[in-house]
Parts: structure tokens; sequence; C-alpha cells
């Protein structure tokens, strides 16, 4: 169900700010960012907007319907001031029961928010984006051979200097070179909990997809560096194959780090994106 590239990871923990094996998901490491947040019962307007395809119901945020080519979005309107943070979404993945599905969804951190919603080049966002993207990419496009399965989770962090290539599923500019998990959570009876942290420039995602309460590692990469005062998004798009994207809940929190005076003085509004560990366009 679950295969991590870099499995040694998996069982070692690098650095102090990453989470130890098996942490429960219910654990709770900062201040929640309610501003940042989203859970049932769900209101339209105030900090997020809704666009494209997505709608609401009382159980669920639906950013594509299982129907071909669609694409939906959910922005959060306020920046993020917090320098170092966690997100955990919880999702829900479900369509067909065959073999043919698409085409996946992200989570974004980035400066610009799509708040128009006329764009779906990435999985319902622009291409050439300013920040970071989370894929969990459903169906493979990859004509040539891969060495992961789909769905497959992976990042990739750019400052509008680079594109995402769907016919490569984004292999040639991944955020650690070849940093990713397969992660089969389509079609589950219960949700898919996803945490992504960005702590101490490094930036490490987990996962739990057999509905264990414990947060299992899918990738984490360092010596990434991410401005404050960008936007949340999620986003989904569908092609000629199709899925129901929906979000559960968002729950943002603030990490407290304690930093030298110098460190404290930079401006990291000012900083631009930028990782020292990725795949090299090609």
């Amino acid at each position: 169900l679950f295969h991590c590239r870099d499995s040694d990871t998996t069982n070692t923990v690098k650095s102090p700010y990453q989470l130890s094996p098996s942490t429960p998901t219910s654990e709770i490491r900062g201040y929640q960012k309610y501003e940042h947040s989203l859970a049932k019962p769900y209101q339209v307007g105030g900090n997020w907007d809704f666009v494209g395809n997505t709608f609401i119901t009382n159980e669920y945020i639906r950013l594509t319907p299982n129907l071909a080519s669609l694409h939906g979005g959910l922005w959060n309107t306020v920046p993020v001031r917090s320098r170092d943070w966690e997100l955990m979404v919880t999702v829900k993945i479900h369509g067909s029961t065959g073999e043919m599905y698409g085409d996946g969804m992200a989570i974004w951190y980035v400066k610009d928010r799509d708040f128009v919603g006329n764009v779906s080049e990435v999985f319902g966002y622009k291409n050439m984006f300013d920040g970071m993207g989370v894929f969990i990419d459903t169906y493979s496009n990859h004509n040539g051979p891969h060495n992961h399965a789909h769905p497959y989770i992976s990042a990739m962090v750019a400052k509008g200097d680079a594109k995402y290539d769907h016919d490569t599923d984004g292999t040639h500019t991944q955020l650690g070179s070849d940093k990713g998990c397969t992660a089969r959570l389509r079609n589950k009876d219960y949700d898919t909990n996803l945490l992504i942290r960005y702590v101490e420039d490094t930036v490490s995602v987990y996962i739990d997809i057999d509905n264990a309460y414990v947060w299992r590692e899918c990738f984490s990469v360092g010596e990434v560096r991410l401005p404050t005062g960008y936007y949340i998004g999620l986003s989904a798009a569908t092609g000629d194959l199709s899925d129901n994207h929906d979000i559960i809940a968002v729950k943002m929190y603030e990490i407290d780090v304690p930093r030298a005076e110098r460190e404290q003085d930079v401006d990291r509004s000012q900083i631009r994106p930028e990782a020292k560990h990725f795949a090299s366009p090609r």
C-alpha cells in the first residue's frame, strides 16, 4: 500500500525537527492558525475562496466530481506569516474501480492565489508557479520507463522559471531529485491524512493511508528556502480520465523553533523560493 523511494528515511530520524517513526496523527506540536484552517461545518467566503468546479456539501468539499475535463480549487485568502509550520490535510480520492482514472490533486504554498479559477495546467493551477507544490499524481503519463507506481506523491519548488511537465509526471523537476513515495490511497473506506512540514528549511511529507493513526514518512528534503507571505491552496483536475477529489479538513500549525538573534533579523518575506536538491530540468 505504501512504498518510499528512499526506504532508509522511514526508519532514520535525520534531524531533531523531523518526526519520530510512528508519531501519532493526533499529536499536536504547534499553535493552530485558524485563519489558515478549515473544518466542518464549512463556511463559504471568509478566509477561503472556492474556484472552478468546486462545490461544498456538509461532509466534504469536492474540487472535482468524477467527470472529464474539470478543475477546481480551494484558496486561502490570508498570507502565511509563520516561518516554520506544518499543514495537515485530510482528503479522499475515489471513483472508478477500474485501472483508468486521473488526474490528481495538489497542495500549494505559492505567491499568487488562483482566485479567478481559469487555469488548469498543473492539477488545477497554473504552470511556471512561484513557490512549492506537493502533488498527488494518480495517473502515469510517462511514456518511458518509470521507477515508481501511481498514485505517487512528490514535490517541486520553483520561482516562476521552471515548468512542471505532465509528460514526465514532473520527474525532471522533482524536489530531492528522486524523493517521493507511491501511496495507494484511492477508493479507501476511510479518509487519507497528509502532513506537510516546513521546519528549519526542511520539507517533509508524511502520510497515513492505512487508517493506522500514525505518520509514515514519504520523503524529506533539506536546504529548501521558502518565503513568508505566500498562500495555501488546494486544487485538482481531471482530463480524459476522472475521479472525485474531496477535501475533508485543513489544519495549519505554527512551529516555534529557537533561533540565534542574527537569524531572527532576516526578513523572510524578501527571499525567493530555492531548493538545492532537485532533479535538473531537461
